[in-house]
């Protein structure tokens, strides 16, 4: 949703005419939720509503909109019900709200709200991929690694296509202190190339204490060390407790950086819920969940 509305911004500094699609409102089962929106100009499309036949509708009668010569442009609302009007078998009800792209339906579109803030430390392979996973997620992404190499390997393979603004890359000496900068409740994925600089960093977030989630990608022998090192320097038994290696939700097994991205940014997801920007999210830990021996 973020780059659907800058690619709202584009299509009106543009000049592209175009109309807004948004669900008002929803009933029951329903391919999106209230506040979906998309953006029909009249030989393109972005965004989606759902698909379906449905969608299929709501660009025909914005490209009516479009093609009409006579009538002024103003908004108006369809309400469908899925089933019995447009043969579709979610089964709900829904209003559309059809509106020209103007100033107006910039105003009364809301940038999303982020699910969450992320530390990810680390811009080797895995993290590249969990970056690349998160371009298209609402979140604060820190992406902080010693290396700038790295960072210039991930514009290399994005052939200098440069991140979204959400992703901030960050090249630091001391990678471990950035932890200190995070916004409280925020999450953190340690990923480096270094396991003693992993071992840093996962104690400079468990002595703040303040954190949503901490994740170490790693085998149970890796955890088993860890956990052993980090007692040995003094970090309290209930602290420890909350750090989580292997990284991941259950059941997605294999070890290809596009694997273990989808699997963290999906555990990620399950702990998260839609907060204002670096507020305090759900502080959930998950169990270990992913062996990488």
């Amino acid at each position: 949703m973020r780059e659907l509305r800058d690619t709202a911004v584009h299509w009106m500094e543009d000049g592209l005419a175009a109309w807004v699609v948004e669900i008002s409102a929803a009933q029951g089962s329903t391919p999106r939720t209230a506040g979906t929106r998309m953006l029909v100009a009249r030989d393109t499309v972005a965004g989606t509503i759902g698909g379906g036949h449905l969608e299929l509708e709501a660009i025909r009668l914005a490209r009516e909109r479009l093609n009409a010569t006579q009538a002024p442009a103003r908004a108006f609302e369809r309400h469908f019900a899925l089933g019995p009007a447009l043969g579709q078998c979610c089964g709900g009800a829904l209003t559309l709200r059809f509106a020209p792209l103007d100033r107006a339906a910039l105003a009364d579109w809301p940038a999303p709200q982020p699910r969450f803030h992320l530390m990810l430390f680390g811009a080797g392979h895995v993290g590249r991929a969990i970056a690349t996973v998160l371009e298209a997620v609402p979140c604060n992404v820190d992406w902080i690694d010693g290396r700038d190499d790295e960072f210039a390997l991930a514009l290399a393979d994005r052939a200098g296509r440069p991140w979204p603004a959400h992703i901030r890359t960050r090249c630091v000496d001391a990678v471990e202190a950035e932890a200190s900068h995070a916004p409280a409740g925020a999450f953190h994925l340690v990923l480096t190339h270094s396991h003693d600089l992993d071992l840093a960093i996962c104690e400079a977030v468990l002595r703040r204490g303040d954190f949503g989630f901490l994740g170490l990608i790693g085998s149970r022998t890796k955890r088993a060390r860890f956990l052993r090192r980090l007692g040995d320097r003094g970090i309290a038994a209930d602290r420890i407790a909350r750090l989580t290696t292997p990284i991941g939700v259950d059941g997605i097994a294999g070890k290809e950086p596009g694997v273990i991205a989808v699997a963290a940014v999906a555990q990620l997801l399950r702990l998260a819920t839609p907060c204002a920007p670096d507020a305090e999210p759900r502080a959930e830990v998950a169990a270990a969940s992913r062996t990488r021996d």
